[in-house]
This record gives C-alpha cells, sequence and structure tokens, in this order.
C-alpha cells in the first residue's frame, strides 16, 4: 500500500505553490479559463486522458490504471467568489473585487498533488480515477451543467468523493459523517401587495410595509413551533425592497430569505408553512401575497458505506479522537453527484488551533492553514485506494 501521509508531505511544497498561484489569479463561475487551462495542463502532462469544457470550463482527467476494476470519481471545484481581498497577503488576488474566500484554490490544489500520486502508482491501480474540475459552485449550476455535458458517464463512476478545507474546524481535525451533510438550500420570495399613498394619509392605504414587517416577524416561528427539535431547518430572511421615498407608501413590499434542511420532505413542509404563514398575516392587514421559490442545490447526503472508509482512513491520519461525526447547514451542489453516484463528502479542518483566531468563509480576511492540504490529500488517498488499490492476500494468490 502507499504511504499517503509521507506523500503528501513530500508533496507540500508543491501543493502550497500551487494554491498560492491559483488565489493570485481568481476567477469567478463558468469564467475560469486560466485555471482550467493550467489544470488541464497538469493532468495531461500526468498521461491522463483529458477533457476540457464539460460544463462550461470543467475539466475531467481520467488516470486508467494496470487492471480492471471500479471507476471512481474525485471532485475538485474552481471558482472564486465577487469578494474584494483584505488579507493582505504576499499572494493576494491580482483580480480586483474577486478572491478565493472559500478554499477552492486549496480544492485544486489537493486534486493535482493526489493526481500526481496517483499517477506515480499507476501500477497499482485496479479500475479508474475520474479527476472532476468543477466550476461555478458558488451557487450557479455547476454541478448541473456537468451532469449535463455527461461527467457521470463513460465511464460511469461506482463511488465519489469530495472534501472541503473547513475553517470552522481546527487544524488536524476532521468531520465525517453518514447520510446527511450538508443542507438543501433554496430561496424564496414574498410579494407582498396593498394598496400605496401619501404618508399623511395612512388610513387611506393598505400600508404593505407593515405587514411585510408582521410577516417577517412570524415566519420565526415556523421552525420553532412547526419542526420536530430533532430535526434541523433555517429561514433566514436577507432582503427587504420597498418604498421610493420616505413619505409615501407603496404599493408593494418583496421580501427575499432563504431556507435550509436536510430533508426534501421537510423542505415541502417549510415552504407550506411560508405561504400559510405569510398569507394569513399579510390578509390581517389587507394585503395579498405572492410566493416564488428557487431551488438552488439539493442536501449532501453520504451514503454509509463510503463514509465508513472515509472515517476509517481520517482516523489513520489524524487520530480517532480528531474525527467528529458532524454536519453543517451550509449548501454544495455536489448534493446533485452524490443522488446518482454512492459517495461521501467530508470537511477536512483548516482553521488556527484556536478557531476564533481564523476569519470564516465568504469573509474579505478568509485564509487557511495550508498544512490542512497535507491532512486532506493524505485521507482521500486512503479512502481511495481501499476501491482501487485493495490489499492482495499473499498467500490466497500463491495457492
Amino acid at each position: 500500500m502507499i504511504n499517503f501521509e509521507l506523500e503528501a508531505q513530500n508533496e507540500f511544497e508543491t501543493l502550497v505553490r500551487d494554491r498560492r498561484d491559483f488565489h493570485r489569479h481568481p476567477e469567478l463561475g463558468f469564467n475560469e479559463h486560466r485555471t482550467s487551462k493550467i489544470i488541464a495542463q497538469r493532468l495531461n502532462a500526468l498521461g491522463m486522458e483529458v477533457q476540457t469544457g464539460i460544463g462550461v470550463t470543467g475539466v475531467v482527467g481520467l488516470l486508467e490504471g494496470d487492471r480492471p476494476g471500479p471507476t471512481v470519481l474525485l471532485r475538485f471545484d474552481m471558482d472564486a467568489l465577487p469578494i474584494a481581498e483584505d488579507t493582505g497577503l504576499p499572494f493576494s488576488s491580482l483580480t480586483e473585487g474577486v478572491m478565493h474566500a472559500c478554499g477552492h484554490d486549496g480544492h485544486m490544489s489537493m486534486g493535482l498533488g493526489l493526481a500526481r500520486i496517483m499517477a506515480r502508482h499507476r501500477e497499482k491501480i485496479q479500475g479508474t480515477l475520474k479527476f472532476v474540475f468543477q466550476p461555478a459552485e458558488e451557487g450557479l449550476g455547476g454541478a448541473f451543467a456537468m451532469i449535463a455535458d455527461g461527467v457521470l458517464e463513460n465511464p460511469k463512476p461506482d463511488v465519489a468523493f469530495a472534501m472541503h478545507l473547513w475553517n470552522k474546524v481546527p487544524l488536524g481535525k476532521a468531520w465525517v459523517t453518514n447520510g446527511p451533510a450538508m443542507s438543501a438550500s433554496s430561496r424564496f420570495e414574498l410579494m407582498i401587495t396593498g394598496r400605496g399613498g401619501h404618508g399623511a394619509s395612512p388610513h387611506e392605504t393598505v400600508d404593505p410595509i407593515l405587514a411585510a414587517a408582521h410577516v417577517v416577524t412570524a415566519l420565526q416561528s415556523i421552525v420553532s413551533r412547526n419542526i420536530d427539535p430533532q430535526e434541523s431547518a433555517v429561514i433566514s430572511v436577507g432582503q427587504i425592497q420597498g418604498g421610493t421615498t420616505y413619505n409615501v407608501i407603496p404599493e408593494e413590499v418583496l421580501i427575499k430569505g432563504s431556507v435550509r434542511s436536510f430533508s426534501n420532505k421537510l423542505h415541502r413542509q417549510l415552504y407550506r408553512r411560508i405561504l400559510e404563514t405569510a398569507s394569513s398575516v399579510a390578509a390581517g392587514f389587507g394585503c395579498t401575497v405572492a410566493l416564488e421559490t428557487v431551488v438552488i442545490v439539493a442536501a449532501v447526503v453520504n451514503d454509509e458505506e463510503v463514509a465508513g472508509h472515509v472515517r476509517q482512513s481520517a482516523e489513520q491520519v489524524l487520530g480517532c479522537e480528531n474525527v467528529l461525526d458532524r454536519k453543517e447547514m451550509a449548501s454544495e451542489d455536489m448534493g446533485y453527484m452524490l443522488e446518482e453516484i454512492p459517495g461521501c463528502y467530508f470537511f477536512v479542518g483548516s482553521a488556527d488551533e484556536d478557531v476564533s483566531n481564523s476569519y470564516p468563509h465568504h469573509h474579505p480576511r478568509f485564509d487557511i492553514d495550508e498544512r490542512s492540504m497535507m491532512n486532506g490529500v493524505a485521507i482521500m488517498g486512503n479512502a481511495v485506494a481501499n476501491y482501487v488499490m485493495p490489499v492482495v492476500d499473499k498467500e490466497a494468490e500463491l495457492v
């Protein structure tokens, strides 16, 4: 078997160099042109069969083993965020208003590092490794685009892996869970309609702003009073738009928010109650409500057997006491791939030992402890090896 911990340590300087290069040159979803070109060149240099333009800017590299076996998909996301960097790092973003504020620069670096390790040991591989570098994970539908372009076919994967460097977790720890690992996420828009008029004569109007204020408050009761306390769900209002000036009561007010849960059934229940609650409250003020929903991503649900291999691998690398069974209410479009292929999505600690010293994801000062990349490569490598590098019983082979 390969010593993936040692291999990852030997790759560390290259992991850091690659990550910092990607960090300097961030690209938004479906615009990862420089990024994709570099990744394709690296995979080609390793002797892989490489496809580009999958899901607009996605890259797929196939590493065929010397012997037949299962196909294993390894997915790494590539896109940056429309955030102005404020880290002061010597390798800060050179693109104004865009930065890698979620760790995807590290994910790509780990993907290339693991590709190099596996290519060096091609003769040990029984099966095919499908390295998938996905664009537009940040709410833009990159996984959908790659699936539509056939990333789950020719060959169809038997199992899938993905990971995230996670600043809620300190360096040296990991989260691996069976079943739901990240929530389904969707957004809603509530249009509350009344009758506008002059602010000096509110009695002649039907005020949608007043109704909207009560609706926002009432929405906060849905989870606490309608959902089983053993379930997890979130309803958050993030935007209210209404009115154009200080002394005119508007005709309409728009409320925008998000819903997250680990269950599609629960998701439907939440939306039913959102509409019922908003309609009833608004009606009390003489207003009407229209609801529009947009599904962003499905829940990320891990397969029990695959998650077991990842947990065993993480315990081998980090120690049993450092591998926790936790799930995260944030969302990720890897869920769409895991609806089709059994797999595991796990989190690798990338924060300072005192997590409070590290900035959260999507923050202008977000950064990772780069040593976490070695842990990610080693954990995923060990887990993948269970499928394509099975331990051979030499005595049985001689018989």
